[in-house]
């Protein structure tokens, strides 16, 4: 019923919807931009974000601001995306979302994509326009996947002209009985799929998969609490959606709050399933599956950053961010984890501790990693993903503050022109650059300027 009533709504909307334009005051500000239209140039979208009415750092929504590569480039150019005159943001544009928004682009630069994060609009989708510094204009439809993923749904490009949402829900209560005689039942729960054209800004299909890791694991206390950054592989017949998997401790406790009612059975640590990933059937949603690598123990899921990626040798990579060092391949020919592969950022760089924050893979092998490790501060690394001896750090002015290592936890997006990879970085309230990695030559080097402000920071390249 539900799906069937979603679809009603959809077909409502499709028929009576309108283009969308830009919405508030401050985001047609005195910038100069280039006209609507101006489809020639490539424009290099930076966002980031400010902090929420509590002053939680970069909680509080997200804007954007577009600048060309030779902007990018430029160590004088400023950018100053949280200026303000008393209350009005003055630069950029404001992305629609009550909190950070989760931020997709097309490959050329011309669009962004978002789903609104938490709020009263959380769960629509918003298609953006991209014309140069503060002139964003909204197009297409304004779709609302909340019937099927809820107001905080995880979501990414899938695939060049694909979206893809997925949420965890519906979950069981991990017991049965009454005080005090309770008995242990695996929450089990299921993952819903929205499937987005991001093209003509539509609604593809939707799907669901009912939670099943079989009674040996259930019996463990092994479950999925999350689903996120689904991709689909090179040939578009299958989506891999990474799962997060905790394991309540059946030989422990049940806990109870404040008021003395049940919560539930302890999680422990112990967790030695490895990481697991769901694949289905693509366009149809179908036959789903559990796949399972024994390389890593950590989930595959992203906090705010896309976390799989298709090489251009065909085969799907996969870092367990953002707590672990491992890069996971999944197998072109066989659609299976590749048991024999293995890519751990300590060994390749020499160091400990490290933790991919966000990655992206670029050409041929080459990706390039943002990374913390046991020595404060935020990192950055062009990895070698089939010579990991080849791996390089790359060091910037900034690397050793730690308030960069706490932004990096949040960052959204590499951006990458051709050979040259684009990073905004800089410390939550203290100013920084865009930093270019030139992938040929295995440099970095500090480009535009960007000012930030208190609780402020920069978070993605598009």
């Amino acid at each position: 019923m539900k799906k069937n009533l979603f679809r009603i709504a959809l077909f409502s909307t499709v028929i009576t919807a309108l283009s969308l334009g830009s919405c508030s005051s401050d985001d047609n500000n005195n910038d100069s931009g280039n006209n609507p239209g101006d489809g020639d140039k490539r424009w290099i979208s930076i966002t980031g974000s400010f902090p929420d009415e509590n002053g939680s750092a970069g909680n509080g929504g997200t804007r954007a601001y577009a600048i060309t590569e030779e902007n990018a480039a430029d160590p004088n150019y400023v950018v100053e995306l949280f200026k303000m005159q008393g209350e009005t943001y003055v630069n950029g544009f404001g992305l629609k979302s009550s909190r950070t928004a989760r931020v997709q682009a097309s490959a050329d630069g011309k669009y962004l994509y978002n789903i609104q994060y938490g709020g009263t609009d959380g769960g629509v989708f918003n298609k953006y326009q991209v014309n140069g510094e503060g002139k964003y204009q909204e197009v297409g439809y304004e779709l609302n996947t909340s019937t099927i993923l809820g107001s905080n749904p995880r979501w990414v490009k899938a695939a060049e002209g694909i979206g893809v949402g997925v949420s965890f829900g519906e979950a069981l209560v991990p017991y049965t009985g009454t005080a005090p005689n309770y008995q242990y039942q695996n929450p089990k729960g299921q993952i819903e799929i929205v499937t987005i054209d991001l093209n003509n800004t539509a609604i593809t299909n939707t799907g669901k998969i009912a939670i099943d890791l079989g009674a040996e694991l259930e019996g463990q206390g092994y479950h999925i609490w999350r689903a996120d950054v689904p991709v689909l592989n090179e040939a578009k017949t299958k989506l891999y959606i990474g799962v997060g998997v905790r394991r309540h401790d059946l030989n422990g406790t049940v806990t109870t709050n404040s008021s003395g009612a049940i919560n539930g059975w302890k999680t422990t640590t112990e967790i030695n399933l490895g990481t697991a990933t769901y694949v289905v059937d693509f366009p149809s949603l179908k036959n789903p599956k559990l796949l399972i690598s024994e390389k890593s123990k950590i989930s595959n899921l992203g906090y705010r950053t896309m976390t799989q990626h298709v090489g251009t040798d065909g085969h799907v990579y996969q870092a367990t961010a953002t707590s672990g060092p491992d890069i996971l391949r999944i197998s072109k020919t066989t659609n299976e984890y590749d048991q024999s592969y293995h890519f751990n950022l300590n060994t390749a760089l020499g160091v400990t501790g490290a933790a991919i924050k966000a990655w992206k893979y670029v050409k041929n092998g080459l990706a390039v990693v943002l990374y913390t490790h046991s020595v404060d501060g935020g990192y950055v690394a062009l990895i070698d993903l089939n010579t990991p001896a080849n791996s390089v750090k790359l060091a910037t002015e900034i690397e050793s503050d730690v308030d960069l290592e706490n932004t990096l936890g949040q960052f959204q997006n590499i951006g990458v022109i051709g050979d040259n990879v684009y990073l905004p970085l800089t410390p939550a309230g203290k100013n920084g650059n865009i930093y270019i990695v030139d992938t040929k030559t295995k440099t970095i080097k500090k480009g535009a300027q960007l000012k930030t402000a208190t609780g402020s920071f920069y978070l993605g390249a598009y």
